[in-house]
């Protein structure tokens, strides 16, 4: 068995707090190697549209794209309520126009992008940008409409900007699911003994980060993008919870619902292979 794995993830808190013991061997490995990459979730998916990295954040709406290649672990996933995009805009704009306005998001594969099109009824033309791009180019007016995601919830507006809709609630309304935004994907061919070793592992490095906060904190905080301490924790309250730990099988029916509903209307490619790594 190869125990040299390639594992990437988001500089964002919620990932840098389940994966930060793990990254910084604070725990058993296991005799693992790990060779780490941080990128943005949408950097991520492209990458592993490529087949780059073993073991990868991504966005759930990306997965139809790599199911070849790839499996969903049960652990590491970024599931909940109260957590979706926000539609954003400038005080002067409102959502009955977002349909005739330049719509910015944080790319064509992620689950932001999915949402918006689903809320509207039909895929939408719109321009991929950088996440932590969107809201100052909205503020500034290069965009009329921005689709949030991460700490811009807690943050936009210190941009001067609106919140016009929440995707989370509106799919919670609509399904009665929480929304599933982002899962770890591991490469079928590595097989399911390693899937679990690494479900189990990711299990590990997050109760270490619950039980020992002060030793991760340092990790956090040199990659958040949003250096202030109290949007970093409400970051990680929301973003962690008990779908962190396992999907289960409410979170295993809420991806199947998203990716299905995205099929549908014709955004997505059709659902193949079993979605979970066993």
């Amino acid at each position: 068995m190869n125990n040299a794995l390639t594992l990437a993830y988001s500089p964002c808190p919620n990932d840098t707090f389940i994966f930060g013991a793990i990254a910084n061997g604070l725990i058993d490995l296991r005799g693992f190697d790990f060779d780490i990459h941080l990128g943005d979730v949408e950097q991520l998916n492209q990458a592993c549209k490529e087949a780059r990295y073993h073991i990868s954040k991504i966005s759930i709406a990306a997965y139809l794209y790599l199911q070849r290649h790839y499996a969903l672990l049960y652990s590491g996933s970024a599931l909940g309520r109260g957590c979706g995009p926000l539609i954003v805009a400038r005080p002067d704009k409102d959502i009955q126009d977002l349909t005739r306005g330049l719509v910015a998001v944080p790319g064509l594969m992620t689950t932001a992008y999915l949402l918006l099109c689903l809320f509207a009824g039909n895929p939408l033309p719109v321009t991929p940008i950088p996440f932590e791009t969107i809201m100052p180019a909205v503020a500034q007016g290069d965009y009329d409409y921005g689709v949030i995601i991460h700490e811009g919830r807690f943050t936009y507006h210190t941009y001067g900007l609106k919140r016009l809709i929440d995707l989370g609630e509106w799919w919670e309304g609509k399904t009665g699911l929480p929304l599933p935004l982002g899962a770890i994907a591991i490469k079928r061919d590595l097989g399911e003994a390693i899937a679990r070793n690494m479900d189990s592992l990711i299990n590990e490095s997050l109760e270490f980060a619950r039980e020992n906060p002060e030793a991760v904190k340092p990790y956090i905080k040199r990659h958040a993008q949003e250096m202030d301490d109290n949007v970093i924790n409400q970051h990680i309250e929301l973003y962690v919870n008990e779908f962190s730990v396992s999907l289960g099988e409410e979170g295993e029916k809420a991806i199947t619902e998203l990716l299905k509903r995205g099929s549908g209307l014709g955004v997505l490619p059709s659902l193949g292979p079993p979605i979970m790594a066993y």
